[in-house]
């Protein structure tokens, strides 16, 4: 499994939509940089989050999470209290092909502070927008930035297509379009 290069992102992105919206450069401006990199593509964090709160001291159960255990936030940037997490989705909607494999890892810039992103797969023919989990490993409040770089996706292309695709499997987050919670 090669991993693929920015031109191969590029063409993918172009040619099937499997990144959109799509940003060819990679995008600093005085912000945690996203876009096409030399070997992956820096995605974004929307404006739409789920920060964990124990205001109901109930219990974390993946096969019966409770909506109640988020407070909803849309905003430019929130707080995630001290060793906690919250969910959010990429700004980009992913179309992953059908031999293509990705790993998502957090952003250094974000590690460095102690705010990790949780280390995910997207599935051959996975599709939708990410949802993912943010966790803040410090005793201090830790700030995240909307429209901003928060993971890093590189993608691994088989010699092969696989036999049973996400798609095929009718996966349980295939083309989600919110922040999704545990389902089982």
């Amino acid at each position: 499994m090669p991993i693929k290069s920015d031109r191969w992102i590029t063409r993918m992105a172009e040619e099937y939509k499997m990144i959109e919206p799509f940003s060819e450069a990679r995008v600093r401006e005085n912000k945690i940089s996203f876009g096409v990199s030399s070997y992956g593509y820096d995605m974004r964090i929307a404006d739409e989050f789920k920060i964990f709160t124990n205001i109901n001291s109930d219990i974390i159960d993946p096969k019966n999470f409770s909506e109640t255990l988020f407070a909803d936030v849309k905003a430019d940037s929130i707080l995630i209290p001290p060793n906690s997490f919250a969910l959010a989705r990429t700004v980009e909607y992913f179309r992953i092909p059908r031999n293509i494999l990705t790993i998502c890892l957090g952003k250094s810039t974000y590690a460095r502070c102690g705010i990790i992103v949780n280390v995910t797969p997207f599935e051959p023919e996975w599709e939708g927008y990410a949802t993912l989990e943010v966790s803040n490993t410090t005793p201090l409040p830790a700030k995240i930035y909307a429209n901003e770089g928060i993971a890093q996706l590189i993608f691994l292309q088989s010699d092969e297509q696989c036999e049973v695709s996400y798609k095929d499997k009718k996966g349980k987050y295939q083309a989600q379009t919110d922040i999704t919670l545990p389902k089982i």
